[in-house]
């Protein structure tokens, strides 16, 4: 499957989605679609598709966006350094659908590495495992089964 940036999905975002994936927004903690979402599936970007987080990789962080342990493909996931707002952070961004993600902290569980993926609901959609094949997700079922 390629994923690219597609202007006929961009156009399609809603106002929080263009937001939050076109001009580095963030949504209001405790606000965001996948939050508590606990089904098995996949997140993909928004924007191009990219599969990006397994539910298996997700957790509970208690800082009031969905949070993941990794990326499924660490290729799908750009990480840049961001000195806005008076700090140093890591930007992540998806590879071909260049959409804002969030942000990636050191303060994860340390038996999955320590990495604590902060992504806003809005950047992503949801694939239910029981979809994925039929959206052309099945090489990525594995993934989300062994996690």
């Amino acid at each position: 499957m390629k994923y690219t940036k597609d202007k006929i999905a961009i156009d399609s975002l809603n106002s929080e989605q263009f937001r939050v994936t076109q001009e580095n927004g963030t949504e209001h903690p405790g606000t965001g679609q996948y939050l508590h979402n606990v089904e098995k599936g996949i997140y993909v970007d928004i924007v191009s598709g990219e599969p990006l987080f397994a539910s298996g990789a997700k957790f509970d962080s208690g800082c009031g966006w969905p949070s993941f342990s990794k990326p499924i493909v660490n290729d799908f996931v750009n990480e840049i350094k961001d000195k806005s707002l008076g700090m140093i952070r890591t930007e992540v961004r998806s590879q071909n659908g260049d959409s804002h993600l969030g942000h990636v902290f050191e303060d994860g569980p340390q038996e999955t590495g320590g990495l604590r993926y902060c992504i806003n609901s809005a950047s992503l959609r949801f694939i239910p495992l029981e979809k994925m094949q039929d959206e052309g997700y099945g090489d990525y079922i594995n993934q989300v089964e062994k996690q």
